[in-house]
């Protein structure tokens, strides 16, 4: 009997072809998964309002005259026709002070973190060697209702971001005021997608591989390719402006639709630039209707 030759012996080509359909194929399921994990929340009805302003970092400030985070800052944005940004911490005796750092030193001068003091201790400093106080939120939020909206950021401390989030809400509450939610920490967004869904919330983010800001190798990952999308399903990306071609974030805003928040801007090139992309900016240190 004579032997034959295995008609369906693989050749070098089809060797190479079945190889290719098997990586072709592992590259779509992990860019689906990758989607699907950055996949932000579309079609807020909030975002016709909220798309049609600039908002002032940490308000409209004017160093050496006018303070970030102070009453006048805020005021000055609303005079002008701007939203603003701000940031909550909740204080010892639970109240929320509009600052940035937890630490006071920078715009106090005072060794000690906001969360250590209570809110009667910090009415003694001042902001940046000017008369003005750190403002609590219920003070800011009556310069905002029914004129311009907020972006409130809300600063988690010591294991806090339940309670933070929840009275910066409460305080939000009893004012007729729009505005969106926005914090590093996912913690704070998942509270609201359980605990109060139709308010616009966004996760902050940048380059972390690059810049750590004292996380840990695995959150540095997770928040700069927005993994943690997966469980809080943000409305926005806030994500640093000189970090925005990273892939995760165009991923996100530009392909999946979702809504790109830009900080901080600080010129008039760069302002425009975003907004050509269709992002939303926050601004300091110039006038974004001086175009000289």
């Amino acid at each position: 009997m004579t032997s034959t030759v295995a008609i369906f012996a693989l050749t070098p080509g089809m060797i190479f072809l079945k190889i290719l359909g098997k990586l072709l194929f592992a590259a779509l399921l992990f860019f689906l998964i990758w989607c699907f994990a950055v996949m932000p929340r579309r079609g807020h009805p909030k975002w016709k309002l909220l798309r049609q302003y600039r908002y002032a970092h940490r308000g409209f400030h004017d160093k050496p005259r006018i303070p970030e985070n102070s009453l006048p800052a805020f005021q000055r944005a609303v005079d002008r026709g701007f939203g603003a940004e701000l940031d909550v911490h909740l204080t010892k005796d639970d109240h929320l002070a509009v600052i940035h750092d937890s630490s006071l030193k920078r715009v106090c001068g005072v060794e000690g973190n906001v969360e250590d003091f209570t809110s009667d201790e910090l009415r003694a400093f001042r902001l940046e060697g000017t008369e003005n106080l750190i403002p609590f939120l219920e003070e800011v939020l009556p310069l905002f209702e029914r004129k311009t909206p907020l972006v409130v950021e809300v600063k988690p401390a010591n294991g806090n971001w339940d309670e933070l989030t929840q009275k910066t809400v409460e305080c939000l509450d009893k004012f007729s005021v729009e505005y969106c939610m926005e914090s590093f920490d996912p913690r704070a967004l998942l509270w609201l997608k359980h605990h109060r869904p139709e308010i616009v919330r966004g996760q902050l983010a940048q380059n972390f591989m690059k810049e750590p800001a004292g996380l840990n190798g695995y959150n540095r990952f997770m928040l700069t390719n927005l993994i943690y999308n997966t469980r809080t399903r943000p409305d926005f990306i806030a994500y640093k402006f000189e970090d925005r071609t990273c892939a995760s974030p165009r991923l996100a805003c530009h392909l999946l639709g979702g809504q790109e928040i830009n900080w901080t801007i600080r010129s008039l090139a760069d302002m425009k630039q975003a907004e050509k992309e269709g992002h939303l900016v926050i601004f300091e240190k110039f006038d974004p209707e001086v175009t000289d």
